[in-house]
């Protein structure tokens, strides 16, 4: 199944040296379903709100507070790659967890038709181990990452405590990225193939 697709880089941002990912995904893709591709690449938990801001525009899961709306937000799953490319956009910035406030920039590098053999979204490259959840943004990152790399500093051996084992800022953790991509892969597989061929995917049971 042959589908234009977007390589995307994506690098967070006020940390150094700099923790980044380049995936290739289906121009199809919805900004919802971008938000569970870029989860999976940085090995975050999906445990937070998140939004893309696109221009002057915010896409995510409407808030409201006493009935009404804090600020305007569009659904995430109400535009897809293309309908951003096709205007133009070429990068926007992905925020995750908004009291961490963790920023991603998102840099649309190319488009081109993916391969027939490659089911997407794919991991292509990156480097450095994202921070652990609710670790206090930027600052508390190189407050944690000081601590568990050093093991005379007194935070050290509480650090790796609360963190549930050791930690490797150098590693990625590339195999269950790509485990995890390919498991969206698969998840998509089946409707884009129905919608394709206009056969649904058995859902079992027994035929007669």
């Amino acid at each position: 199944m042959i589908e234009p697709v977007a390589r995307l880089r994506i690098t967070l941002q006020d940390v150094e040296p700099a923790i980044w990912r380049r995936v290739d995904a289906p121009t199809s893709t919805t900004l919802a379903a971008l938000h569970g591709i870029l989860q999976t690449a940085m090995r975050w938990q999906d445990a937070h709100l998140f939004e893309f801001v696109v221009g002057d525009r915010l896409y995510g899961e409407p808030h409201l507070r006493d009935g009404m709306s804090v600020r305007k937000v569009h659904q995430a799953r109400s535009v897809r790659l293309q309908q951003l490319i096709d205007r133009g956009v070429d990068r926007f910035l992905y925020v995750y967890d908004f009291g961490d406030d963790w920023r991603h920039d998102v840099v649309v590098e190319g488009v081109r038709e993916g391969d027939a053999d490659v089911d997407y979204p794919a991991f292509v490259d990156g480097a450095r181990r994202a921070p652990p959840e609710d670790v206090g943004g930027p600052p508390g990152y190189a407050d944690f990452l000081a601590a568990v790399t050093r093991p005379r500093h007194r935070e050290h051996k509480r650090m790796l405590t609360w963190y549930g084992g050791p930690y490797d800022p150098d590693d990625m953790d590339e195999h269950d990225i790509r485990r995890g991509l390919a498991a969206i892969a698969d998840r998509r597989r089946g409707p884009l193939m129905s919608h394709r061929t206009g056969v649904r995917p058995a859902t079992g049971g027994n035929s007669s």
